[in-house]
């Protein structure tokens, strides 16, 4: 294997300037840092994501269809409910739908609008429309405003037509 190549393989923890130099070790740090974050929060904002959207198609949210769509137990749904209760997400009584409160509305919104960007994304790229939406759920909860943005501009331009 060659410099040039050996370079290539660790373009993910290069400096990004051409000194071949690592990362240094707080911007690596932050790196693993921005990851265990996003980790910590994907799952409350795939279940207010779902709420905002079974409320927006049927009118209400119920436990029991939370359990069938994210593939879980109603006592998984359970203990994720009192999680977003207790974080001020939503609002629900025993046997009742789930109510997002505005703070849970504004967290669905912004999850949903970050989901819909990447999937537009990844379909403009050629990505079949399966693995598009696989990859989308877990990609919007690791990307950066930044790049949502870019992604968003470049989505925009492509479904304009104009790829300048």
């Amino acid at each position: 294997m060659s410099a040039h190549e050996s370079l290539q393989n660790l373009d993910h923890v290069l400096r990004g300037d051409t000194s071949g130099e690592l990362l240094h070790p707080e911007d690596h740090a932050r790196q693993y840092s921005h990851v265990r974050k996003a980790h910590e929060t994907e799952l409350v904002e795939d279940y207010v994501e779902l709420i905002a959207d079974l409320i927006d198609a049927k009118g209400e949210a119920r436990a029991v269809e939370l359990a069938q769509r994210m593939g879980v137990t109603q006592a998984t749904v359970g203990k994720m409910i009192r999680r977003m209760t207790d974080a001020g997400l939503v609002t629900s009584e025993p046997y009742r739908s789930i109510f997002l409160t505005d703070y849970g509305k504004q967290v669905a919104a912004e999850s949903r609008d970050r989901h819909i960007v990447v999937l537009r994304f990844l379909r403009a790229l050629g990505v079949s429309e399966a693995t598009a939406r696989k990859d989308a759920e877990g990609v919007e909860h690791h990307v950066s405003a930044e790049t949502i943005d870019i992604m968003r501009a470049f989505v925009d331009r492509n479904e304009s037509g104009d790829n300048a």
